[in-house]
């Protein structure tokens, strides 16, 4: 945001004009700009067609089908990136060099190298414009106030965890080109579609300290895996699971803590209200203290809106948005310390992968083939 207009609403382009950008970007942004915090300037999809017809349906003045021509044209203060994730660190770093703050799509970057990448362009230019990723589930109302309570210790220690995104996804999902491949996706769904829930794991549960993962890929024709579970141990001495799946035809993103003193459970699919968390308190527990826990005040869903709303409050106080540095880093060290120890068959610890680790540059370790279709056992025997 130019420090001449500082009070202006924040001039916003959106990259990308796929269904993420069309079914919850532009629909946020058109919301804020009903409050006047932003103003949605420009458009830009390699696909004219794509780029007029989501200028034309929020009514944006500016449709590109050129990154680097809209920055130079229209300046604006925010980009909001909704493309593929190999597209992302080139885009982003276009972005902040052009002096505007940048809020992307999940995955944040195929690689920790890349990651690292923005962020040191971000922190070259004059005020260090935010990279701030979308992890939305952190800014409903349910997990701010579950956060606040673990801060404060009234649940007493975190004992044992489980974070599970078991989805669907068919052959149809994996037909988009980029799907499914290590070089353009960045990994299968540790990466692409449990990051969201792993996220809010370790943003409740705080640092992690060590994880023993294992992989596989056992019924899609792709490079990447389509399940991975893990077994994690957290800083302050906490264990648990995490379980990611697209081959569970029954649905369900779940994060389940049990501490000392009470039972915190989250159950939704891709997006929670109040009413999707329970608290269960431990025998002995008083009544009221259980009552208080349970009332969540009002209703915030975790959405893009949510987070947005967050963000642009952040930049116009210049103050650091939690998923940007290393808020958002690290779920990238987490997902590449996943898939590290289950392609090496070893126990990875936190602070572990760094320049001249082969897993720091690819979350594949430099072999994209390096993990073969499992048979069925029969079929092995034979």
């Amino acid at each position: 945001m130019s420090p001449d207009r500082p009070n202006l609403p924040l001039r916003t382009a959106v990259v990308g004009t796929g269904s993420i950008a069309r079914g919850s970007h532009l629909p946020a942004l058109a919301t804020l700009a009903g409050e006047g915090t932003v103003e949605t300037v420009a458009v830009v999809d390699i696909a004219e067609e794509a780029a007029r017809a989501a200028a034309d349906e929020f009514a944006v003045a500016g449709a590109f089908t050129d990154l680097d021509a809209m920055l130079a044209q229209v300046r604006p203060d925010l980009v909001v990136l909704c493309t593929p994730p190999s597209l992302h660190r080139a885009q982003a770093v276009a972005a902040v060099r052009s002096g505007a703050h940048v809020w992307c799509e999940k995955p944040p970057c195929p690689s920790l190298a890349d990651y690292d990448a923005v962020t040191a362009a971000a922190e070259a230019e004059p005020g260090a414009p935010a990279t701030a990723f979308v992890f939305q589930h952190r800014f409903g109302s349910g997990a701010r106030h579950v956060r606040r309570l673990l801060r404060e210790g009234a649940f007493g220690r975190p004992l044992v965890a489980h974070c599970q995104t078991t989805w669907y996804r068919g052959a149809d999902y994996y037909a988009v080109p980029w799907r499914g491949r290590w070089d353009t996706e960045g990994g299968g769904p540790a990466m692409g579609h449990g990051i969201h829930q792993t996220d809010l794991l370790l943003d409740l549960m705080g640092p992690w300290r060590e994880i023993r993962a294992m992989a596989a890929r056992l019924v899609h024709d792709v490079q990447t895996e389509d399940v991975s579970t893990a077994q994690v141990r957290f800083a302050g001495g906490a264990v648990a699971t995490v379980v990611n799946s697209v081959l569970s035809p029954d649905e369900v993103s779940r994060i389940r803590i049990d501490c000392e003193l009470a039972t915190i459970e989250l159950t939704h699919l891709y997006g929670y209200r109040n009413a999707d968390w329970r608290i269960t308190p431990a025998p002995g527990v008083p009544q009221e203290t259980a009552l208080a826990w349970n009332d969540f005040g009002p209703d915030e869903p975790s959405s893009h809106l949510a987070q947005l709303r967050a963000l642009v409050a952040d930049i116009r106080a210049g103050t650091a948005h939690p998923t940007s540095g290393e808020g958002g880093r690290r779920i990238v060290e987490f997902t590449a310390a996943l898939y590290k120890s289950a392609f090496t068959d070893t126990t990875v610890r936190a602070g572990e992968i760094g320049p001249g680790d082969p897993f720091y540059a690819a979350m594949h370790g430099g072999s994209p083939d390096r993990l073969p279709a499992v048979a069925p056992e029969e079929e092995q025997a034979a």
